[in-house]
This record gives structure tokens, sequence and C-alpha cells, in this order.
């Protein structure tokens, strides 16, 4: 076998190999399947519960609406591992604080859900803290 031929074979199933394994790793971690891009909502509530485990911590936030009829969303946030890195911990975001967050709101009819990227604030517009999948990414200029 000529050395052409065995590199463009190393180099075929190198490729192959590596597309078998890290694709599902990339569709695993895209939010498009359940949070909608090309909307946006924003809601202020309570927060009931703060679960801070894996695969991702999630936030639930009672909101009133103008009837005062309370309706629980939940929050997806990144996962516990990446939210300690930046300052994160089960007690960040106690239990009866108030937030305000925006974010993409979930596909699934009927749902009160907001995924990433998620920008969570203060009532006053203060951050809760800054990092992790609650910080709102800012557009390259064009």
């Amino acid at each position: 076998m000529s050395i052409s031929r065995l590199a463009a074979t190393v180099t075929v199933g190198s490729s192959l190999i590596f597309t078998l394994l890290a694709g599902p790793t990339l569709a695993h971690h895209a939010s498009t399947p359940f949070y909608d891009p090309d909307r946006r909502v924003e809601v202020e509530g309570t927060v009931t519960r703060f679960v801070f485990r894996n695969p991702h911590a999630f936030l639930y936030v009672d909101v009133a609406d103008t009837g005062g009829a309370t309706t629980e969303w939940q929050v997806e946030l990144g996962a516990p591992v990446s939210l300690r890195r930046t300052g994160w911990t089960p007690d960040t975001i106690a239990v009866g604080s108030v937030v305000k967050v925006a974010g993409q709101p979930s596909r699934v009819e009927g749902s009160h859900g907001i995924g990433g990227p998620v920008r969570m604030t203060r009532p006053d517009g203060s951050p809760i803290m800054a990092g992790g999948r609650v910080q709102e990414e800012t557009p390259p200029p064009r």
C-alpha cells in the first residue's frame, strides 16, 4: 500500500470516527429543538425552587398575570459544573427572591419554559451574578 493511500485511509477513518463520536455530543447541547430562538419572553416572579443538579440546573418561578392567577415558569440554566466555575452555588438564589428572567420560550404549546441564552436580573435590573448561561449574549458588531 502506498503512503498516499494509507494517509487517505487514515484521514477518512479519523473523520468518520470523529463524526460518530462528536455528533451526538453536539446535538445534545443544541437548544433549538426545545426553545424558539426567533422569539423572546420576559417574566418577573418569585423563586419557588432552585434545582442545582446534573445535567442542567433549573429555576422555578411563580409569575402572576394581570388577573392575579399564578403560573409556574421553568428556567433551564447551564450544567452545575459550569455554573460553579463562575461562582454559582445552590444558595446563589434563595427561595422567595424576586427575579426577572428573559430568554427563548419553550416550543411546547401550553408550557411555560425559558431556555438559553437566559438573562436574569433583580427587579431593579441589577445582575444576580455574572457567568454561566445567565448572561445575555451580545451580538457581534456588523
